[in-house]
C-alpha cells in the first residue's frame, strides 16, 4: 500500500501538489516507508536478530518523518483546494498560472488528471486522503510494535529452555 501510494504521488502528484519537488518528496517518503516495511517483513521471516535491530532503530525515524509528511500534505491540500477545483472544471488540465490564462483565452480543455478525483469532489477526496494518511501512520506504529516485540523475544530466547530440562516447570 505504501509503495503504491508513493508511486502514485511520483506519477500523478503534480495534479494535487503545486510546488515542483513537493510531490516527489512525498512520493519518495512513501516509497521509503514501503522499503522499511519490506525490510521488516524479511527480518521477521528470517528470524534475524541483526535485521530486527536495524528496523527497530529505523521505524521511529520513519514514523516521525511520515507524521510530518502527513501534516504537510493535509495543509497543502487545503491550500490548493481552489487549484484542484480549477483543474476539475477545466477537464483535468494541469494547473499553472500560464495554463489558467491559456485556458481562459482559448477555451481548451485537455489534461490527464485522474477522472475519479473530479467525480468524487474535493471534500470527499480530502476526507479519503486524511483517513488513508492516518491509517498509514497506524500501520507504521503497528509494524514498529511487531519489530520491538520480536526483538524482545529474541533477546530473551537464550534464557528459554522449552520442554527440556524442566523448562516449563522451573519456578
Amino acid at each position: 500500500m505504501c509503495i503504491a501510494g508513493g508511486v502514485f504521488l511520483l506519477v500523478k502528484g503534480e495534479y494535487l501538489f503545486f510546488f515542483f519537488p513537493e510531490w516527489q518528496i512525498y512520493g519518495g517518503i512513501g516509497i521509503g516507508v514501503g522499503v522499511a516495511a519490506v525490510l521488516t517483513m524479511l527480518a521477521l521471516s528470517n528470524r534475524s536478530y541483526i535485521w530486527i535491530r536495524v528496523v527497530k532503530f529505523l521505524w521511529p525515524f520513519v514514523i516521525v518523518l511520515s507524521a510530518i509528511r502527513a501534516i504537510l500534505m493535509i495543509v497543502q491540500l487545503q491550500r490548493g483546494k481552489d487549484k484542484i477545483t480549477w483543474e476539475c472544471n477545466n477537464g483535468g488540465q494541469l494547473w499553472t498560472e500560464e495554463a489558467a490564462a491559456a485556458a481562459a483565452a482559448s477555451g481548451e480543455k485537455s489534461g490527464s488528471m485522474p477522472g475519479g478525483f473530479c467525480a468524487a469532489g474535493f471534500n470527499s477526496l480530502n476526507t479519503a486522503f486524511i483517513i488513508s494518511l492516518l491509517v498509514d501512520i497506524v500501520c507504521q506504529v503497528y509494524m514498529y510494535f511487531l519489530a520491538w516485540r520480536y526483538s524482545k523475544r529474541l533477546e530473551r530466547y537464550n534464557h528459554m529452555n522449552g520442554p527440556y530440562y524442566g523448562g516449563y516447570y522451573k519456578a
